[in-house]
């Protein structure tokens, strides 16, 4: 059988070598070079219980709290039962994860954990050295690798997906048949203003599914991550820094954290996120910053945290003596296409898996570097039902259907720009009914305006990355508009049911 994944991070390589490893021919399709998504910024770690004084069913709790109880439990349960084994096939690739001086998995411990089970690798180079692990596991195999190469549509027939139609890095336009394709994407980021995410994550694989005919879910929880590096040439400051003591402080040098909740720096990230922002909001012009300046000096900060200090230290910041300027960022998308707990969407044919996916792991607020573990296991189980049944589709009750906003007659000229900067206004860290119906008035005349994502010139990708983020903005606004109390990542600031909802949050917590 014939399988193309379209993605190259730790989803889809994870599904395209367990696809071919069971005999399926497979091509692996990825818009930009092998290691440009987000897989290989990501500095945080992977979650998984490889200690005897941790449990599975610990590590369960703490992603439904996170999840603020919106998780599908089923595929949380796949989730961390299977992190045992994924760290083991992981090491077997070759993945270097960091060891105690007796040769023991290093195990950290991030913002809503209960116990330490987050391994890392090269400090806080985790995604980096995954990914190349992984890819150099697919030099070896017979995955067909085609890099700068855009994912232009689903090819459907007959109501089913048998091909991808690409364009290459010449502006050439192809068609690859299958029998089963594997979304693995990555998210939307670049909706944002601000965000950790690479360029690459224009919401390509979601905007593709919309097309089809897939459903998608959950849109509306969106993950900001309280700690990106406020300055020119932004970058993540990992969750692991707060999880080592380092501490934010507000322009009078005071841990203002607390006042949001208990845990202070260690909340779940959306209560960090939105306690940053206010904060900045009441200080304006002076950031909040971040104090690692007692976490053991110049040396153990290099050390521990390599990645980050070669960036400040590039941009004129020790911070082992001087406390970093943050603000939060737009960093992962809870939901996505639409898919059962093996990788299969409504759509026959056609499989999401990672950050495209909205596989229920998650619910309103992912749990801390839950992310690489998702995507290798769902990867892996996403190979597996395809092997066995490339043509079946998961069944899901009909999704509700967005009501077309109106178009604002004084919208201003569509850029990606302003697109961004209005996701970022009115559909970011803090929504309301007058905003998103704004925004969602604005987003409608710019796609009245545009062209269809499939008559673009085959060579304007940016035009056609334009097309993908206008539509997942425009189902992502309907979903918030939809939800109207305060949940997760997910938070109204108006009405009655918003405090409620607050009150409800910080008890679960």
């Amino acid at each position: 059988m014939r399988a193309v994944v379209v993605g190259s991070g730790i989803a889809g390589l994870t599904a395209a070598l367990a696809a071919a490893e069971g005999g399926a021919e497979v091509t692996l399709v990825t818009k930009a070079a092998a290691d440009a998504g987000s897989t290989a910024h990501a500095q945080g770690g992977i979650a998984a219980v490889t200690a005897t004084s941790d449990s599975p069913d610990a590590h369960f709790d703490d992603t439904l709290t996170a999840g603020a109880g919106l998780n599908d439990p089923a595929a949380v349960r796949v989730l961390v039962d299977a992190g045992g084994e994924t760290i083991r096939a992981l090491v077997a690739a070759g993945v270097p994860f960091d060891r105690d001086d007796a040769g023991e998995l290093r195990r950290g411990l991030e913002a809503a954990h209960s116990a330490p089970r987050v391994l890392h690798a090269g400090g806080d180079a985790t995604g980096a050295a995954i990914e190349a692990a992984l890819l150099a596991r697919l030099a070896d195999s017979d995955v067909i690798v085609r890099e700068h190469t855009f994912l232009a549509d689903l090819v459907l027939r007959e109501g089913r997906v048998t091909g991808v139609d690409v364009v290459d890095a010449s502006g050439r336009r192809e068609r690859i048949d299958a029998d089963a394709v594997v979304l693995a994407t990555g998210g939307a980021g670049q909706l944002y203003a601000h965000t950790t995410n690479p360029s690459v994550a224009t919401g390509d694989g979601i905007a593709a599914a919309i097309r089809a005919g897939a459903a998608v879910a959950d849109l509306e929880f969106v993950q900001f991550h309280p700690t990106a590096f406020d300055g020119e040439d932004p970058f993540l400051v990992s969750e692991a820094v707060r999880g080592e003591g380092a501490v934010l402080r507000d322009a009078s040098g005071r841990r203002f954290a607390f006042d949001a909740h208990p845990d202070g720096e260690l909340a779940p990230r959306d209560v960090v996120a939105r306690a940053i922002a206010r904060q900045s909001a009441v200080q304006p012009g002076i950031p909040v910053v971040l104090d690692a300046t007692d976490l053991g000096g110049a040396e153990a900060l290099a050390a521990r945290f390599p990645t980050i200090d070669r960036a400040l230290r590039a941009r004129g910041i020790d911070w082992s003596t001087t406390p970093v300027p943050v603000t939060p960022a737009a960093h992962y998308l809870m939901g996505g296409v639409l898919t059962d707990l093996d990788g299969r969407t409504s759509v026959p044919g056609l499989f999401a898996v990672g950050e495209t996916a909205r596989t229920g792991v998650h619910g309103a607020n992912r749990l801390a570097s839950n992310s690489l573990l998702e995507g290798a296991v769902f990867g892996a189980r996403a190979a597996a039902a395809l092997l066995a049944e490339p043509a079946r589709a998961a069944m899901f009750p009909v999704s509700e259907r967005s009501t077309p906003a109106a178009p604002a007659s004084d919208a201003p000229a569509f850029s990606r720009a302003r697109l961004q900067q209005l996701l970022w206004d009115h559909a970011g860290l803090e929504r309301d009914e007058a905003g998103l119906a704004h925004a969602a008035s604005v987003i409608a005349a710019w796609r009245r305006a545009a062209p269809v994502a499939r008559s673009l010139p085959e060579q304007n990708t940016a035009a056609q990355e334009d097309a993908n983020l206008l539509l997942v903005a425009e189902h992502l606004v309907a979903a918030a508009r939809r939800r109207t109390v305060s949940v997760g990542a997910h938070f109204r600031r108006d009405g009655a049911p918003v405090a409620a909802a607050i009150a409800k949050e910080a008890e679960a917590c």
